[in-house]
């Protein structure tokens, strides 16, 4: 094994694992969100709104954690 092909295999873990942890983080709050607006149905905007916001504040984790993956592999 050389530096390059450990480089690869650490950019696919660290991908895989990214997105792994952002699908887990968006099915956990879409399944708060929907128990929340089914408790309260009168405050459903305002939990779609903070919804939006959290899914996008992960989503924005995840592109990092990406990005840091592309590197690694092309550093490699």
């Amino acid at each position: 094994m050389n530096a390059f092909s450990l480089g690869y295999l650490a950019a696919g873990l660290g991908a895989g694992l990214s997105v792994l942890g952002a699908g887990w983080g968006i099915g956990r709050l879409a399944a708060a969100a929907m128990e929340g607006t089914a408790r309260q149905p009168a405050s459903a905007g305002d939990i779609r709104t903070s919804m939006i916001i959290a899914a996008a504040l992960i989503e924005g984790v995840t592109l990092f954690a990406e990005v840091v993956c592309i590197i690694l592999a092309v550093k490699a």
